[in-house]
């Protein structure tokens, strides 16, 4: 795609990172053919070369976005199946944070929108406000009729109870069935998914320390970032960054680790990216390249450093466990096949879900924002699960699982949880009626 930048401009590192990347487009519309939201509404500007454009037009005109930008730009899951389908490697990741920074800077939404997206900035980062809200909501949610459609949506996600947490979150060291560990790791443990699914790290902590790994939380981590890096909010977020890359390369440094572990994909995915975002920032470029470099997906490092050691599976019975993989995991991270691997070693029946590679709507705060294009996305998800007939569907994300969750009744559980009860832990209670 043909830029017209002047020199001046491309003198700002951001904005040379997104001319690169923009001249790479050559056109072709293969990435429409994957976009879930171009599927749906058939329009240019909802399929990433649209938006490719329009974050084009804003950058090298430098002028604020309008009502017709913001839409269409609000739109997008962020869900980067173009990018796994783009034969020419543009790294749209980076462009659509940038046009979505860009709105945030140039854009003054409507007072509601404000609003919301503020209670989403600040509330779902942090558990305690989260917890806190939601059990406001289940008092509220016998009047849910008297809000507007998008409240009522947001109402219907929140959780009606919460699982007893068993994992001492306080705690800062689990260590392994041995005296010495052979590896020691960082988890990081999310924001919203100790809360409402605290039993997937559990599980995790469980599965690595019976494997001789020790396993720190370091009580300074609180959030990864992401989602106030994706609603555009770039300072709240690189204050996260920021206190996370320092932690954790302290943590580094003083005491040693080997991995720093996500078992949320699209955490996972975000700090992965820390080295880009903090590439022209020459006090933390380093350590933010050494905290991407060590962060790996739970199953991205259980298949590279771990000889599971799986149980009789025999004695088990036999399932049907249908794989959703996380847009995040597949796209963001490139991880997909790791997962699926571990899976088979259960002994399970292990099957793809047609049309795998398209969203299922969740897309961090996506189905609270645009619930009905996510609607449509988890229809679309649960009738090509309901295709393949499955007993159980594992996934690698919170974010997929309270989506999904809310279309069907098959039991979905995170991957780690499985391999955890395969290895020797206990059985998930969802499962306890099969």
């Amino acid at each position: 795609m043909q830029t017209n930048f002047s020199e001046e401009q491309l003198k700002d590192k951001d904005i040379k990172s997104s001319e690169k990347e923009i001249r790479k487009c050559v056109h072709c519309g293969f990435c429409n053919a994957t976009c879930p939201t171009y599927k749906i509404l058939g329009d240019e500007l909802d399929g990433p070369r649209g938006r490719i454009y329009l974050i084009k037009d804003m950058l090298e005109k430098n002028k604020p976005a309008n009502d017709k930008i913001v839409k269409h730009i609000d739109r997008c899951l962020s869900c980067y199946s173009c990018m796994t389908t783009c034969p020419s490697n543009v790294n749209y990741m980076h462009l659509i944070d940038s046009g979505r920074n860009h709105i945030e800077k140039t854009f003054k939404r409507p007072f509601g929108d404000r609003i919301i997206r503020k209670f989403l900035s600040i509330v779902l980062p942090n558990f305690f406000f989260f917890k806190t809200v939601a059990i406001i909501t289940n008092l509220i949610r016998p009047f849910k009729f008297i809000f507007s459609n998008k409240l009522k949506e947001m109402i219907n996600l929140m959780p009606k109870h919460f699982p007893k947490n068993n994992l001492q979150i306080k705690k800062i060291n689990f260590n392994s069935n041995k005296k010495k560990s052979i590896s020691r790791v960082a988890l990081l443990t999310g924001c919203v998914q100790k809360v409402i699914s605290p039993q997937i790290n559990e599980a995790t902590v469980r599965l690595l320390n019976r494997h001789d790994i020790e396993v720190i939380v370091p009580p300074k981590i609180k959030c990864c970032g992401s989602l106030n890096h994706h609603l555009g909010k770039e300072e709240l977020a690189k204050e996260d960054f920021i206190k996370n890359i320092s932690t954790w390369y302290d943590e580094y440094l003083n005491n040693g680790l080997d991995a720093i572990i996500s078992n949320t994909s699209g955490c996972g995915t975000t700090l992965k990216d820390y080295g880009y975002i903090f590439r022209s920032n020459k006090e933390l470029k380093k350590k933010a390249k050494k905290i991407s470099d060590l962060t790996k997906d739970i199953t991205e490092y259980l298949s590279e450093n771990v000889k599971l050691n799986f149980t009789n599976t025999d004695k088990f019975k036999k399932f049907k466990i249908a794989y959703h993989s996380a847009c995040s995991m597949q796209h963001g991270q490139k991880v997909h096949n790791d997962p699926i691997k571990l899976l088979e070693k259960t002994g399970n029946n292990i099957l793809e879900i047609p049309e795998g590679h398209i969203c299922c709507g969740s897309a961090g705060t996506y189905n609270l924002l645009q619930g009905n294009i996510a609607k449509i996305l988890l229809n679309n998800k649960i009738a090509n699960i309901e295709k393949v007939k499955p007993d159980i569907i594992s996934t690698g994300n919170i974010g997929c699982i309270t989506q999904i969750s809310n279309g069907t009744k098959i039991p979905i559980l995170h991957t780690v949880e499985i391999i955890d009860w395969y290895t020797g832990g206990p059985k998930p209670e969802v499962l306890n009626n099969l």
